[in-house]
């Protein structure tokens, strides 16, 4: 799902349809647990990675907000930039021996020998790119998010029930449709249209309340396509098959297991939640509805 790096900051992401399409597949490796792999050998000496002694990542550039900061990976801020230090103490590593390099999107999932341990670049996971790369178990599971005008009457919504009786608009055949009409279950059936532009231009209109589009969408549909709009807040989909983020690694690596039990230790943890509750839901104003 990650969108192309020719979109602007502050959200970034294209708004191609399949921004919003059902996820091909749930997260890889879904069993995967720290039971299950508490025979492996994980210590930082014994780890496969490409430069001994160090540990390397690779991600876009431009590196957006709010996964990264000042176009910084380095600076362990934003979403990704935080996880990714994350998974790299729990694999031994300190913040100098984490090194990162530029890999164009599209690339990264391309068949072939990779320049990093790992990629982190809002990269779904698909049964599709997993016939040429391997993935880790998810580390961010996309939410639904409400998008409306700045000052308008449903703008200040900060629960569900607040939108109830408020006009949707949404793109046919999206995980969004079934949100709205599954978790939102609005007094009004919501306006479906065939293209996200379409539903994008009656907000811009005032011909419906309000849209509802995945989250890494709305950051770009509010930085760069509707002005004085704002995210209202964001919500789980009821989807039995979300889509999900994963660390990308090349087809084969033998790292995923440890790089696995390192994510399931964070989330266990509760510091994965938290990194999330800080990034994408404090600092970049989508606050959680429910």
């Amino acid at each position: 799902m990650r969108r192309p790096p020719l979109l602007l900051a502050f959200g970034a992401l294209a708004l191609a349809a399949s921004a919003c399409a059902p996820a091909e597949s749930p997260a890889a490796n879904p069993t995967g647990t720290v039971s299950a792999t508490a025979s492996l050998n994980c210590a930082k000496e014994a780890l496969p990675v490409k430069n001994p002694g160090k540990l390397t990542i690779g991600t876009d550039k431009p590196a957006y907000e709010p996964w990264f900061k000042k176009d910084d990976p380095t600076n362990g801020e934003g979403f990704e930039s935080a996880v990714a230090y994350a998974v790299a103490e729990r694999l031994g590593f300190t913040k100098d021996e984490v090194t990162w390099t530029v890999v164009p999107f599209d690339s990264s999932f391309a068949p072939g020998p990779k320049q990093f341990d790992f990629d982190i670049n809002q990269i779904s996971i698909t049964e599709e790119r997993k016939k040429a790369v391997d993935f880790s178990r998810g580390y961010y599971t996309v939410k639904q998010a409400v998008v409306a005008l700045e000052g308008s009457k449903f703008a200040a919504a900060t629960s569900l029930a607040d939108l109830k009786d408020a006009k949707f608009g949404v793109q046919a055949g999206t995980t969004a449709l079934q949100a709205v009409q599954q978790v939102i279950q609005p007094n009004t059936e919501p306006s479906v249209f065939n293209q996200q532009i379409d539903a994008i231009n009656a907000l811009k209109n005032k011909q419906i309340d309000v849209i509802v589009v995945d989250l890494p969408t709305a950051f770009y549909v509010t930085a760069a396509q509707v002005e004085g709009s704002k995210i209202v807040g964001q919500f789980a989909s009821s989807s039995d098959a979300p889509e999900e983020f994963g660390l990308l690694f090349e087809k084969g690596s033998p790292l995923v297991p440890c790089v696995d039990q390192a994510l399931s230790e964070l989330k266990a943890s509760g510091e994965l939640a938290a990194i999330e509750q800080r990034w994408l839901t404090g600092a970049a104003g989508a606050p959680e509805l429910k």
